[in-house]
């Protein structure tokens, strides 16, 4: 079954493109028609392109990789931060880091930077410095907070990313082709879609249209995470009684386990 159907979408105003004399020839495949100078997007063609896309995310977060959300236009940003902050994947809403991903070792460095400032006011260093420092630091922190503080928890680089609006974000889709990091991406009708490996044609400036394919895409995520921790529990559950080399039964949890000997060689004992 669909995640999601063709009048869901109508609904969001997902099928508006651009103005006939914006579009790029290349998104010609997900084109119905041309109204009052218009383009309008197939949205049966969206159905299935979202489907494609939440199976991959799904499968991505199912292998324990993160995917990075990207979207700093204003009718985005706000939906992609609240939405993705509830499934625990970075994301990055404001200014695009140059290097984030192709220098990705500095990123992590200013990431850890903003981790020794918060260090310095707990242990008390904080407290010996001068009211001056103290606001210099506090000013830095801020700032690298704003830039880089949905991405503190990327320890490495994503898996994959999802990107809404791909000529506002060019240049994360290009860091990421470089490195061969699979593109997910909202697409409209005056885009290239060449660089994407998985296109939703759909209407990226409609804010109805972004929140309703962003969360679809976190829901088939949250799935993802959710089955690979049943997984995990399943593997704990049955590495709970297992038979060592020496004969001796396991009993016990991954994390207290209690060797017990065998029945026979106790007997043998007495």
């Amino acid at each position: 079954m669909p995640r999601t159907s063709f009048e869901q979408l109508l609904e969001t105003g997902a099928h508006f493109g651009h103005l006939k004399r914006k579009w790029n020839p290349k998104m010609a495949p997900y084109i119905f028609m041309e109204k009052n100078g218009i383009h309008i997007i197939d949205l049966h063609k969206t159905v299935v392109k979202i489907d494609e896309a939440a199976s991959v995310a799904k499968q991505i977060a199912k292998s324990g990789r993160k995917i990075l959300f990207v979207a700093t236009k204003k009718q985005a940003k706000d939906i992609v931060a609240e939405t993705v902050a509830k499934i625990g994947m970075p994301y990055v809403t404001e200014r695009w880091p140059g290097g984030m991903l192709t220098n990705f070792p500095t990123i992590r460095k200013s990431v850890k930077k903003m981790s020794a400032i918060d260090k310095m006011a707990t242990d008390g260093t904080f407290e010996n410095l001068s009211k001056r420092e103290k606001l210099q630091i506090s000013r830095e922190r801020a700032k690298l907070e704003k830039n880089l503080g949905s991405i503190a928890d990327l320890s490495r680089l994503p898996a994959a990313l999802f990107v809404v609006d791909i000529q506002k974000e060019a240049n994360a889709v290009k860091e990421a082709k470089r490195l061969n990091i699979p593109v997910l991406a909202i697409v409209d009708t005056c885009c290239n879609p060449a660089p994407v490996d998985y296109v939703i044609p759909a209407n990226d400036d409609a804010t109805k249209s972004v929140a309703l394919i962003v969360d679809i895409m976190c829901q088939a995520i949250q799935e993802g995470l959710e089955e690979r921790k049943l997984e995990k529990d399943k593997e704990v559950k049955e590495s709970a009684v297992k038979v060592n080399a020496e004969g001796e039964e396991i009993v016990g949890e991954k994390s207290k386990l209690r060797a017990r000997k065998p029945k026979a060689a106790a007997d043998s004992k007495k």
